[in-house]
């Protein structure tokens, strides 16, 4: 798969958040972390381009598919790391001491704590990811994964990106939840 059959990807119908503006968002945040090896960065940096290559919303092995893709056409030396990586972000649960999964995982959730419009423009877009779901049920699912995050001690496993986003993505979940709940 070349760089334009991933973009490619990533601009396909139907994407309105999992799309090409997520990864280069995704891209500019891993920029910010300063104290990272050559190897380290490319490894997340190829984590991040492939983590969802593979996106359908009425499926719910898409992260799998995307580690299995990546496994195909990455260097075969971060092969088994950048798919292990990709697998994280299906439950975004990171062992103690995984730096480069804690990284991952932080700057994949970054969106939880941004400005409320930029939060809102994105909870409006996954809304338009998931259209085919009806209200009600699109309403118990969304709050149940809220709920899933604003519940966990530690929604950044990253300690830098905790300390910077932590109190505003609790902020922004608790608000939407109140209004998927009302």
């Amino acid at each position: 798969m070349t760089h334009d059959e991933l973009v490619a990807a990533y601009t396909a119908p139907g994407r309105h958040y999992h799309d090409l503006g997520h990864i280069e968002d995704c891209l500019a945040r891993l920029d910010r972390v300063a104290d990272l090896s050559v190897g380290d960065r490319e490894i997340l940096t190829q984590a991040i381009w492939w983590h969802d290559v593979v996106y359908d919303p009425t499926r719910s092995d898409n992260e799998e598919q995307s580690a299995v893709l990546a496994e195909q056409h990455v260097a075969p030396d971060m092969r088994d790391e950048v798919g292990r990586l990709i697998r994280l972000t299906r439950t975004h649960d990171v062992p103690a001491g995984d730096r480069r999964g804690a990284l991952l995982v932080s700057i994949d959730l970054a969106v939880l704590g941004a400005d409320e419009a930029t939060y809102d423009a994105y909870a409006r877009a996954i809304r338009r990811e998931y259209a085919h779901v009806p209200d009600d049920a699109y309403r118990a699912g969304r709050a149940a994964v809220l709920e899933r995050f604003a519940s966990r001690p530690v929604i950044y496993p990253d300690p830098a990106f905790a300390a910077a986003l932590d109190g505003q993505a609790r902020a922004n979940l608790a608000r939407e939840l109140r209004q998927l709940l009302t």
